[in-house]
């Protein structure tokens, strides 16, 4: 019997900007509209999350400058690399998302694109900006934890 991996554990792309410049708040898992050629490049893990983010327009979920390369063996069907894709939520999901968004500062960022279940998914988040005195206080913290684990290897 074969057993199933997590879908954390190996994840397609990762947004790792994001932990360093946002607090992120909460996640939430959501699916993605893609198509035929874009899943094929996404699961060759041609995806780019670096300047992306979500917005909420007309009750709809959309992700925005998430940047997925064209197939190389796609033909004149290949898709636009930049085009905005649709996220698919649960409308109270959207609701609270667009009630965190009205807030001065918060915008959604997608974390992390894996595939579950043999379908797309992203992580994204609810997040708020750091300021730079946040920024060198969080790599501050993570350098003395990482000192303290190597103390503790030793005994």
């Amino acid at each position: 019997m074969r057993k199933e991996k997590s879908s954390f554990d190996k994840p397609l792309a990762q947004n790792k900007k994001a932990r360093h410049s946002y607090n992120i708040d909460n996640t939430v898992e959501a699916g993605v509209v893609l198509t035929g050629t874009e899943i094929k490049s996404v699961r060759d893990s041609r995806i780019n999350l670096k300047d992306g983010f979500a917005q909420i327009r007309n009750g709809e979920a959309w992700l925005m400058n998430v940047h997925i390369s064209t197939y190389d063996q796609g033909n004149q069907f290949n898709h636009d690399p930049l085009r905005n894709r649709k996220l698919l939520l649960h409308k109270k999901q959207i609701a609270q998302f667009d009630e965190a968004t009205k807030n001065k500062g918060v915008t959604i960022v997608p974390l992390k694109v894996y595939i579950k279940n043999g379908f797309a998914k992203v992580l994204i988040g609810v997040a708020k900006g750091k300021n730079d005195y946040d920024k060198r206080e969080t790599i501050k913290r993570r350098d003395q934890e990482r000192q303290i684990q190597r103390v503790l290897k030793n005994y």
